[in-house]
C-alpha cells in the first residue's frame, strides 16, 4: 500500500468494547473505507460506520484529531491506517 494513502496510526485499543483510537494525519469521513495493517497477520479493510471525538459523534475528522472507531477485528497500538 502506498504511503500517500496513509491517514494515521492506532494509538490505543479498548479490547472490551472493540474500539480503536486513531491519531489522524489526514481528513477522514464516516462512510469511507479504511485499511488497517500491522503485525504479521493483520491486514483488513472496513467501513467507518461511525466515529467519535471525546465521546461526541462526528461525521468528519481532521488532521491531528484522535478519533474512536469500532474495530471489526482485533488491532494493536502502532498499527497503520490507510484510506482503502
Amino acid at each position: 500500500m502506498s504511503e500517500e494513502n496513509y491517514i494515521g496510526k492506532i494509538s490505543h485499543y479498548f479490547s472490551k468494547i472493540g474500539v480503536m483510537i486513531v491519531e489522524l494525519s489526514d481528513v477522514l469521513k464516516t462512510g469511507e473505507s479504511i485499511r488497517i495493517v500491522g503485525g504479521e497477520e493483520t491486514d483488513f479493510i472496513q467501513k467507518v460506520k461511525s466515529m467519535e471525538i471525546d465521546h461526541d459523534k462526528c461525521e468528519k475528522a481532521k488532521t491531528g484529531d484522535s478519533v474512536g472507531i469500532k474495530a471489526e477485528e482485533k488491532v494493536r497500538e502502532g498499527y497503520k491506517v490507510y484510506r482503502a
